[in-house]
C-alpha cells in the first residue's frame, strides 16, 4: 500500500508545482524556497536539532508554549521548525524571530524526506496535531529519529477517512514513538485507527497566555476604534462567512456599533476588502494605521500576529470557521483574554474545547446570522452578563493549563 501511495505521490508532483504557481497568484511567497519542498536547503546544518513540525498558522501558534519550554530546557540545541505554508513560516518569524531555524518540510517523497533528515539529523521529531506522512514516518524509523505526535486531535470524520486506508495508516501510526492526545475522545479515535502508545496530555493551546505587548497593543487599538463605541469582533473568518457577519451586523440596531472583521488567511485580505467595498459599507483597513472615523462601520483587520490584540480591543468576539461547515477555529485565546465568545454550529475541529467553554458559561452557540445578531445585541445591552461570560472564560482557560508539562514528560525532555 505504501508503494502505491509513493507512486501516486511522484505522479502528483506536477500538480503540486502547478498548485504552488496558482496559490502564488494570490500569495507570491508560495514561490519562495521551492527547493526546500524537495529536500534541498541553504539553512545551516551541523547543529544539535530538536525538530518540531507545525503545518501552518494555527499549529505554529499552538506550538509556542512547547517551543519556548524546549528552548529553556535545552539551550544547547537549536530548534528546527518546519511548515507547509508561507503563512506558517511568517507566523514563526513574528513569534520567534531568529530564535529558531524555520524551513519547509519537504513533500512526502522518499528521496526528499531522506535528504531532509540527512541535512539536519534531528535528535527527536515532534509533529503538532495530525500532520502525518507515511514516507516521512518510515524514514524517521529507518534513521533512528524518534517521532512523536503531540497535541493530537482527530474528529469523527477524519477518523473515518483514515480508517478507509487502514492498510496505509495503521503501520504508519504504529511506528510513532508515542502520541499525546488532547482529549479522551481523540485518544480513542487514534487507537481505533492503529496508534499504539497513546496518552492524554491535554491541549497546549491553553498554555498560551496573552502576551503583555499584545494586550498593550489592544488597548491602543481600542482608543483608535473609539473608546465609547461598542466593538463586535469577527475573528478568524473563513471564505463565505464575511457575508454572514455583515448580514448579522445589519440586524443590530446600534448605529454606533463598530464591526471588526479579521480573516483567518492573509491572502484573503484584498478579497474581503472588495466584498466590503461592493457592500457599500464605510470601512477602513487596519493597515492604514489611522484613527477610525465616527462614520466608519467596519474595520478590516488586515494584519498578522495581532489576534490577541484584537480580542483585547473588543467587547465580544465571534470565532469564525463555525457558521459554515469548516470545523471552527480556536476559541481559547478569546476566553483567555476574558471576552464573551460566540460560535456557530460547526466546531468539530475544536469539539471538546468548545463544549467545555459553553458548559463553563464562557461561550454561546448560535445557528446562523439571525441568532448571531440577537446574541451580540443581547450581550452588548447587558454588560453584567457579558462580564460574567468573560470572567468564566478566564477561569475556563486557566483550569485547563498544564498540557505543555505533560507533553514534555511524554517526550522525555
Amino acid at each position: 500500500m505504501r508503494l502505491l501511495y509513493t507512486l501516486a505521490a511522484y505522479l502528483l508532483v506536477p500538480w503540486a508545482l502547478l498548485h504552488l504557481a496558482l496559490r502564488a497568484r494570490r500569495q507570491p511567497a508560495y514561490l519562495d524556497h521551492v527547493a526546500e519542498r524537495f529536500g534541498f536547503y541553504r539553512a545551516p546544518s551541523g547543529r544539535r536539532f530538536i525538530w518540531l513540525h507545525a503545518v501552518s498558522v494555527g499549529e505554529t501558534r499552538a506550538a509556542e508554549p512547547l517551543l519556548r519550554a524546549l528552548r529553556e530546557r535545552h539551550p544547547e540545541h537549536r530548534i528546527l521548525l518546519t511548515h507547509m505554508t508561507p503563512t506558517g513560516r511568517e507566523t514563526a518569524r513574528s513569534l520567534f524571530a531568529d530564535a529558531v531555524e524555520s524551513v519547509y518540510l519537504p513533500y512526502d517523497l522518499p528521496g526528499a524526506v531522506r535528504r531532509f533528515l540527512r541535512r539536519f539529523r534531528p535528535e527527536i521529531g515532534i509533529v503538532m496535531e495530525t500532520e502525518l506522512w507515511p514516507n516521512l514516518v518510515r524514514a524517521c524509523a529507518e534513521a533512528g529519529v524518534p517521532l512523536y505526535l503531540v497535541n493530537a486531535r482527530l474528529s469523527d470524520r477524519s477518523a473515518a477517512r483514515y480508517a478507509r486506508f487502514r492498510a496505509l495508516t495503521a503501520p504508519m501510526l504504529a511506528q510513532l514513538a508515542a502520541v499525546g492526545a488532547q482529549t479522551d475522545r481523540d485518544a480513542q479515535r487514534l487507537r481505533s485507527i492503529g496508534a499504539r502508545k497513546v496518552e492524554i496530555t491535554g491541549n497546549v493551546k491553553f498554555d498560551r497566555a496573552p502576551p503583555e505587548d499584545q494586550l498593550a497593543r489592544g488597548a491602543a487599538l481600542r482608543q483608535r476604534f473609539g473608546a465609547q463605541r461598542k466593538v463586535f469582533l469577527a475573528a478568524s473568518t473563513r471564505e463565505g462567512e464575511e457575508r454572514l457577519v455583515l448580514e448579522a451586523a445589519e440586524r443590530i440596531d446600534d448605529p454606533a456599533l463598530l464591526t471588526v472583521i479579521v480573516p483567518r488567511h492573509p491572502q484573503r485580505f484584498d478579497e474581503v476588502a472588495e466584498l466590503l467595498r461592493a457592500s457599500g459599507k464605510r470601512f477602513q483597513r487596519r493597515s492604514e494605521e489611522s484613527p477610525v472615523g465616527a462614520q466608519t462601520r467596519i474595520v478590516l483587520g488586515d494584519s498578522m500576529g495581532e489576534l490577541f490584540a484584537y480580542y483585547a480591543a473588543c467587547d465580544l468576539a465571534f470565532v469564525g470557521g463555525s457558521l459554515l461547515p469548516l470545523g471552527g477555529q480556536n476559541l481559547i485565546e478569546a476566553c483567555a483574554v476574558g471576552k464573551p465568545v460566540i460560535v456557530g454550529p460547526h466546531t468539530f475541529n475544536f469539539e471538546e474545547a468548545t463544549e467545555l467553554a459553553i458548559e463553563a458559561g464562557a461561550a454561546r452557540r448560535v445557528a446562523g446570522p439571525q441568532e448571531l445578531a440577537a446574541a451580540v445585541a443581547e450581550l452588548l445591552s447587558n454588560p453584567q452578563q457579558a462580564r460574567r461570560m468573560g470572567d468564566a472564560g478566564v477561569r475556563f482557560a486557566g483550569a485547563h493549563r498544564g498540557a505543555t508539562a505533560r507533553t514534555l514528560t511524554l517526550l522525555g525532555l
